[in-house]
């Protein structure tokens, strides 16, 4: 890989082993985040609400010299690093913060009034997305907001109360 550019970066686990390789990567002193979610899980005799993480296979973690990525590769469960055209898969801070605050402050709220078409670019004006773009999609019959992290290739959908919304097509950096 060369000289490490600072940053964080995206590795790709073996399946299942998302928080095994975040606890040893923890226990190196190294950087790492892991978005993990409630959901339900089901089993023939019982229902349980589980944290899954959010991208599954995937884990992030912060490299700022040779030293760290040498640690990484050590991990049990590691498989690679995901890469673009060759090219390791960097993901700016910006993008982990917004991942951040879609598990931390999103709740569903259905989308009432149509003047918000789908396909429709918006920022989000106020709240804890504040700043944001977000694209408005269609979802199993409810309109729903997509963060889109660009540098993952990777759409996060949530539900944002409508008046958190402002302008249409207001993207620049999507």
């Amino acid at each position: 890989m060369g000289t490490i550019k600072s940053g964080w970066y995206v590795i790709y686990t073996k399946p299942r082993h998302e928080k095994k390789v975040f606890e040893d990567l923890t226990l190196q002193n190294c950087i790492v985040y892991l978005p993990l979610i409630n959901c339900l899980s089901r089993w023939n005799d019982r229902r349980k609400m589980v944290k899954k993480p959010l991208f599954t296979s995937y884990v992030f973690v912060y490299l700022n010299d040779d030293a760290s990525y040498y640690r990484v590769l050590s991990v049990d469960g590691f498989v690679t690093f995901i890469s673009f055209a060759g090219k390791p898969a960097m993901v700016k801070d910006s993008e982990i913060e917004i991942i951040k605050q879609l598990i931390t402050h999103c709740h569903e709220i259905e989308l009432l009034q149509s003047d918000i078409q789908i396909g429709e670019k918006r920022k989000i004006l106020f709240g804890p997305l504040s700043g944001y773009d977000c694209e408005v999609v269609s979802y199993k019959g409810t309109d729903k907001i997509v963060a889109r992290i660009e540098s993952l290739r990777q759409d996060i959908m949530a539900e944002v109360p409508r008046e958190c919304l402002v302008g249409k097509n207001v993207f620049m950096g999507m």
